[in-house]
């Protein structure tokens, strides 16, 4: 390093300016780190602004021919004169070690704007759509990105409580252009120059989002989540940051050569008090497709399944339920029967029903006797099935039964089976429940 060092100095003394640039890389070099995101801060991209009139000293893009295909001419020309009586402008190539010089008419010219030249952007009013009574107000603008969210920095510097960004996801398909040129998919430096812009824009946004409490928020798929993650981390270093997944094709997106993909991801970057808050949504966010989407509430098997659904595993839940067949309700709730005894005692006119499977293996319930009697009360078991195939005995997890706790009784009455429908009789056993 000392080497550098001492040659930096040398080109100082020779060419100050060259030094200067010297240096500055230099310094950028050494600061970073050995662990972390690192890429090249490319140059600065270039903005079109069709609007804009084009005036002497102006740098301009030549426009392709109207109707053409063609990118036209990517290079940068400064306006040296201009003819308002022929409409003409005479042009000068910018940066080229042999001087060009061309007349072209003013209608094919756009004015560019690159990122280290100084703007002072302004807002022009295009329209306005007003609406009654007491809506907030909301405004629309269309600039590029970069230039709005510097624009804001002069109004609303740590003001802002929340920015949610949707970038280009640098797929390698046409969704993307830097320097007015589409980053294709074989392009070596294509993550360097993704990470170079979203990184510009961070850096506004940090200066927009109220350090107190506000929240940014970054939407991306697999392609550059990684170093998406990474860049917030380096950029804000003092933030809470979540990654989230976020449905967006339940039917699948099928990929040739690879695992469908039916999601994609969202950053959460929290700022001082910023925290996630529960919501509760109504009935209309239910979706009406699919087994477990029906809209209405769900009702499971009180025979217990998956790991611990033996016997064995539970012995104080395999106790019999007594229906009675003409009411297909519940009449009353039996203990549990000793190990070794797998036929509940008989009751007159009255059907037991045990947690034993249709192979004949005997499992248990996912509620003890008690448990299931004082959620009788609350309306959280019905009856499936008949005397004939055999009675199911379905109910109302906690889950389940906290969705509908708020609501009116006219639709609480379409999900539950309430007390009042159960008949009262005595289960053998002098500690029976019911």
């Amino acid at each position: 390093m000392s080497r550098l060092t001492d040659l930096i100095a040398q080109a100082k003394a020779k060419d100050p300016q060259l030094g200067a640039d010297l240096d500055r890389e230099f310094s950028v070099l050494a600061s970073r780190l050995p662990f972390g995101l690192n890429f090249e801060r490319h140059r600065p991209e270039a903005v079109e602004l069709p609007q804009r009139p084009i005036r002497k000293g102006d740098k301009v893009r030549i426009l392709p021919p109207r109707g053409s295909t063609k990118k036209g001419d990517q290079r940068l020309w400064q306006v040296k004169a201009i003819h308002k009586a022929t409409q003409l402008a005479d042009l000068e190539l910018m940066g080229a070690e042999k001087a060009e010089k061309q007349s072209v008419a003013l209608a094919d010219l756009v004015v560019i704007a690159e990122f280290r030249d100084t703007i002072y952007p302004g807002l022009v009013s295009t329209g306005k759509v007003h609406r009654g009574g007491d809506k907030p107000f909301h405004t629309v603008i269309n600039s590029e990105n970069y230039h709005a969210l510097k624009a804001l920095t002069f109004t609303h510097r740590r003001k802002v409580d929340a920015i949610y960004i949707d970038p280009p996801y640098n797929s390698g398909a046409r969704d993307w252009k830097y320097n007015n040129d589409y980053v294709e998919i074989d392009d070596l430096y294509r993550h360097s120059k993704w990470l170079a812009m979203m990184e510009r824009r961070f850096l506004l946004a940090k200066e927009l989002l109220n350090p107190e409490d506000s929240v940014l928020i970054v939407t991306i798929d697999e392609k550059e989540y990684l170093r998406l993650g990474l860049l917030l981390e380096q950029v804000f270093p003092d933030a809470r940051i979540q990654m989230v997944s976020t449905l967006i094709n339940p039917a699948n997106v099928a990929r040739a050569g690879g695992f469908g993909r039916n999601d994609e991801y969202l950053f959460i970057v929290m700022f001082g008090n910023a925290v996630p808050l529960r919501l509760k949504l109504s009935r209309e966010w239910v979706s009406s497709k699919g087994r477990t989407h029906t809209g209405n509430i769900r009702w499971d098997l009180l025979r217990r399944s998956g790991t611990n659904a033996e016997r064995a595993h539970s012995p104080g839940c395999f106790y019999p339920i007594y229906i009675d067949p003409r009411t297909r309700r519940i009449a009353c709730v039996g203990n549990p029967l000793p190990d070794g005894q797998s036929v509940a005692d008989s009751i007159p006119e009255l059907i037991p029903v045990l947690p034993i499977r249709r192979n004949r293996t005997e499992g248990n319930w996912q509620w003890s006797g008690a448990t299931l009697v004082e959620r009788m009360e609350q309306g959280r078991v019905r009856i499936g099935g008949n005397a004939k195939r055999g009675y199911v005995i379905y109910i109302l997890k906690d889950g389940e039964f906290a969705k509908i706790q708020g609501a009116v009784p006219d639709n609480r009455e379409r999900y539950l089976v309430w007390a009042k429908d159960f008949a009262r009789v005595d289960c053998p056993g002098p500690s029976s429940f019911v």
